[in-house]
């Protein structure tokens, strides 16, 4: 499904016996997190928004969620990066709601429509431990930044019943560093975005005028908190970083800015970079002409030459390999594995 064509160069092998960071927080540690996460809800903080919504009495952020945690879909994915879905597939949960809120978003039934359901901690926590049973290669928590609180307690919860699988943090890229810290020694793998090189572009597709410098902050925390992507020997991801960059119509997406911040700030051959081809002009993009059509072959090309420039790590996509399959219908495709 995901149609990636290229590894990147170098593999860090592991001992098979590694166990994911938060099997060794101790009770004390997770209750810290707890309050120092609900501090943030109360009034919200937990994104760089800051609406300041009164989240654990209900009222509604900016981001559309209240004081429950509301989950669409939980479910083996196999079309993530090569060491991510590796062969038994990563174990995803989309969570309702987002605070970055993309007109282009693919996934517009859940991020802005709100299509999902509450759950509480601990039928999370049980579904988890489902996914965990189906041997997937880790927990893949879709935008899950604001909720934060009650995803802790349920990673808890499931760390209680047996959960040791590593925890993929798969975002926005748009953090506030002070949320992020949370997870220090509970989160393994960070998956973020890199969307915008300009905030013209994140001004224009999705208010946030300040996306760029945010977004650095965030990356840089993640991999202070992480490092480099390393994988075992069967090359399945169990710590570190690896940054998601969509490419869009007429360089709107800025590549060669991102790139240019990559090199100067990392050594690249730390740096793991999945470079997508998948962009289609769904939900409001057509409300914007330069997005009203998919990326060219030359578009991505120039894209591709830019990672290479900069001389990262690179997963990259073959265009003609690419279909429909990912655009997922979050109103019916609540469990069933996605191939």
């Amino acid at each position: 499904m995901s149609g990636f064509c290229r590894q990147p160069r170098i593999y860090f092998p592991r001992s098979m016996n590694h166990a994911a960071s938060y099997t060794f927080l101790t009770g004390t540690e997770w209750d810290e997190r707890f309050a120092l996460a609900e501090a943030l809800a109360s009034p919200c903080m937990l994104c760089p928004r800051k609406c300041g919504a009164d989240r654990l009495g209900g009222e509604k952020g900016y981001c559309g969620a209240g004081g429950t945690l509301d989950i669409s879909s939980i479910f083996p994915h196999h079309g993530e990066e090569p060491p991510i879905s590796g062969t038994n597939g990563s174990g995803t949960v989309f969570f309702s709601h987002c605070s970055l809120r993309c007109c282009f978003c693919q996934n517009f039934q859940i991020s802005q429509e709100n299509e999902g359901e509450p759950h509480r901690e601990s039928r999370f926590a049980d579904r988890l431990i489902d996914l965990q049973t189906k041997k997937v290669h880790n927990i893949n928590l879709v935008t899950a930044t604001h909720f934060l609180p009650w995803v802790l307690k349920g990673l808890k919860l499931a760390s209680e019943k047996g959960l040791y699988i590593p925890v993929v943090w798969n975002s926005s890229g748009y953090e506030s560093v002070e949320a992020l810290s949370l997870l220090r020694g509970i989160v393994d793998i960070f998956l973020p975005d890199m969307k915008y090189g300009s905030n013209d572009s994140s001004k224009r597709y999705c208010d946030a005028p300040d996306y760029v410098e945010v977004n650095q902050a965030a990356v840089r925390e993640m991999f202070r908190m992480a490092g480099p992507l390393k994988c075992d020997e069967d090359g399945i991801a169990y710590r570190g970083l690896c940054i998601r960059h969509l490419v869009l119509p007429h360089g709107r997406s800025g590549t060669r800015e991102i790139m240019n911040f990559i090199s100067n700030t990392f050594d690249p051959s730390d740096i793991t970079v999945s470079l997508m081809a998948q962009y289609r002009p769904m939900y409001k993009a057509e409300t914007f002409e330069e997005l009203r059509r998919g990326i060219t072959r030359d578009e991505y090309e120039s894209a591709r030459n830019e990672c290479e420039k900069a001389g990262v790590n690179a997963f990259c996509q073959e265009i003609s390999e690419l279909d429909g399959r990912f655009c997922i219908d979050f109103a019916t495709r609540k469990e069933e594995e996605l191939k």
